[in-house]
């Protein structure tokens, strides 16, 4: 029986073509800044975002925490939302290497919107922290991969100048959000001050993201990157798969958006899960559970029939689609579900 892994984006392999950019990548040391595949996968994302400069880095949640140390000083207030990536999965990074409180927000779908940040500013005085920077993520991951709409972010912005906040984006999954929309991902990312973006998610590289913004940003960055012990050599064996991804597999993504409504409307119509459509918007599926079973049990029990999932809770499990997961692949799931639950 096939194992059909709906675990995440992450668990993608690397094409053969992208095994052969790796294979005959141009490489040099990039602590000294001469590795030419590094280089040039920096030169392609900036333009590609429309930004001065970017940088390479090993993993997403580097690159969210280089870019909130950056922007930041010890004792700053961020604001993000409760479910967020920063908050969830970075081992409370803002607090231990930014120094920063956090004030998490609740919201229904992960949008922070303008009225809501404005209420939650601290007045500036002696008592309180200033409240300087604000985080959206965007896909959002435990929210089931929605979108932030444009406007709000936009308005968003508007209220982070006029209080003069710094605006960041997660943007591991903005490359769904750009097949979802149809907006570019210039468009998408302007009104932020800083962006990371994900190589090795829906795109398909085994390794890296990127930090995106201003030179001036971007040198700064490079410097907390050697502080974190980001500093890589002959990077270009990786980059060259990151290079390669978005070139080549960012026209794939309304595939794996696709087969996520596929396995959404087959599981919603089971007695056991039930699935907020409107929630699908992307490759990312969240699933409640209807029965008093735990989560950990349903996910045992899909791994004996071959599928592979995630909880986000006792209640939430989560599928993801991917490059490595075909339609058949998913109308399969849904019909091997279907006989071990229905």
């Amino acid at each position: 029986m096939k194992t059909i892994d709906l675990r995440s984006d992450t668990v993608t392999k690397p094409s053969e073509a992208m095994r052969q950019a790796m294979l005959t990548a141009e490489v040099g040391d990039d602590v000294f800044g001469d590795d030419p595949t590094v280089n040039e996968l920096e030169n392609f994302i900036a333009e590609l975002f429309g930004r001065d400069s970017s940088l390479f880095v090993p993993s997403g949640t580097m690159a969210n925490q280089i870019c909130l140390k950056t922007n930041s000083q010890p004792g700053w207030e961020l604001l993000c939302e409760r479910e967020c990536h920063l908050v969830n999965y970075e081992v409370a990074g803002p607090a231990v290497h930014a120094g920063l409180l956090v004030n998490l927000l609740t919201t229904d779908s992960g949008s922070l919107t303008a009225e809501l940040v404005r209420e939650n500013i601290r007045p500036k005085n002696i008592h309180s922290p200033l409240t300087k920077i604000v985080a959206v993520e965007n896909s959002h991951n435990r929210h089931g991969g929605t979108i932030i709409p444009q406007n709000d972010i936009v308005e968003l912005a508007k209220l982070c100048k006029e209080h003069e906040l710094i605006f960041h984006l997660d943007g591991a999954r903005i490359w769904n959000v750009h097949a979802a929309t149809g907006l570019s991902l210039k468009e998408l990312t302007e009104p932020f001050d800083s962006i990371s973006v994900c190589l090795s998610k829906g795109l398909g590289a085994p390794v890296g993201s990127m930090i995106i913004g201003s030179s001036e940003f971007i040198e700064k960055c490079r410097r907390e990157r050697k502080l974190f012990g980001g500093g890589m050599r002959q990077a270009g064996i990786i980059a060259a798969a990151g290079l390669y991804a978005a070139k080549n597999n960012i026209k794939g993504l309304a595939n794996d958006h696709s087969n996520a409504r596929i396995l959404a409307e087959g599981l919603n119509a089971l007695d056991t899960f039930e699935v907020d459509m409107d929630k699908v918007q992307t490759n990312i599926v969240a699933i409640y559970l209807k029965s008093e079973s735990k989560a950990a049990e349903v996910i045992e029990k899909m791994a004996s029939i071959g599928i592979r999932a995630v909880a986000y809770s006792e209640t939430k499990i989560r599928f993801v689609t991917h490059l490595d997961v075909s339609e058949d692949d998913c109308k399969e799931a849904v019909q091997r579900i279907s006989k071990a639950f229905g």
